[in-house]
């Protein structure tokens, strides 16, 4: 069977042998390409498949997404739900320490199955796990109905913040700097930053400039979500943090820390939101283009929002 891995930097796809050993069989039907993804290749640390952004077919036919990482049940952090904080848990995550969805199939645990609704596509399911990432991050920010949000970049991860936001009853607007995005954006019901200041800014991008920008829109009072983030060191604007006196969070990953695990509640927002599936999804390749779509996951400026390899 097929699988997409890195060598020396450049993305291949290449002949492994079928999955063997304990856990569901997953025949995958849609992979997301990642931000981090194209950081982990920049920086030479892919060393197994790639994906963890993935969503297939169980063997009687039963459309599922996955949660790429596997609580432990041996620590007291993984037992009250907040795996994301374990680091057993995280060290395991499918796609970056262990083989990930961009393959034909794979084995998964049982518990890191997310049921899908009727209706929801499978080949656009791949998008609950970064849907996933920004409703924890709400979530932790104590975000609630009829606040104001902004967000600060407008990539796929962005987008999903404001589509988690917009699920949630907010008024949410968005910072982006591409067509494409200001497009996508619309086409979720976000308007158009500035207007006025926010209840919550959210920076998506992870750099300095994002931030320092989030820190402007934040009303006194106000919020800042750290959601983007890179291994580089970024320096915060402290004294525009300070002078407003903004409650400052930044959140990994998802958890199951409510009553719902956050991949469930944003397979439940995908059922209801078909529109979130157009606007995030710009362009989908079949797993042995996945040089190209790699190449194209870049090109934010040509319209590439969230690159998905269909095997």
């Amino acid at each position: 069977m097929r699988a997409v891995r890195s060598s020396d930097r450049k993305i291949q796809v290449i002949e492994v042998p079928a999955p063997g050993g304990e856990g569901l069989r997953v025949r995958v039907r849609s992979a997301g390409i990642c931000g981090s993804d194209l950081l982990m290749l920049e920086r030479g640390l892919l060393a197994h498949t790639i994906g963890h952004e993935f969503a297939g077919l169980l063997d009687d036919d039963t459309p599922v997404a996955v949660q790429p990482v596997t609580p432990c049940a041996d620590c007291e952090l993984c037992r009250a739900g907040s795996y994301q904080l374990c680091e057993t848990c995280v060290g395991s995550t499918l796609g970056v320490y262990r083989d990930g969805g961009m393959t034909d199939e794979l084995r998964v645990a049982p518990e890191c199955i997310v049921p899908l609704a009727a209706g929801v596509r499978v080949e656009d399911a791949c998008l609950v796990e970064p849907l996933a990432v920004a409703i924890h991050g709400l979530e932790k920010a104590g975000v609630s109905a009829g606040q104001r949000v902004v967000v600060v970049g407008a990539g796929s991860l962005g987008l999903a913040a404001a589509a988690a936001a917009l699920f949630r009853g907010c008024e949410v607007d968005v910072v982006a700097r591409h067509d494409a995005q200001h497009r996508a954006a619309e086409v979720l019901g976000a308007g158009r930053a500035p207007r006025g200041v926010y209840d919550l800014a959210i920076d998506a991008a992870g750099n300095e400039r994002a931030i320092a920008r989030a820190v402007e829109l934040a009303r006194p009072g106000g919020g800042l979500l750290l959601l983007g983030w890179d291994w580089e060191r970024v320096v915060l604007p402290g004294a525009g943090i300070a002078a407003k006196e903004l409650a400052v969070r930044a959140t990994m990953i998802y958890s199951h820390e409510s009553a719902l695990r956050d991949v469930d509640a944003a397979a439940a927002l995908l059922a209801e939101r078909p529109e979130v599936s157009d606007a995030l999804i710009s362009h989908r390749f079949p797993l042995d283009e996945a040089p190209r779509a790699f190449e194209v996951a870049r090109e934010r400026r040509a319209g590439a929002i969230k690159v998905v390899l269909e095997p």
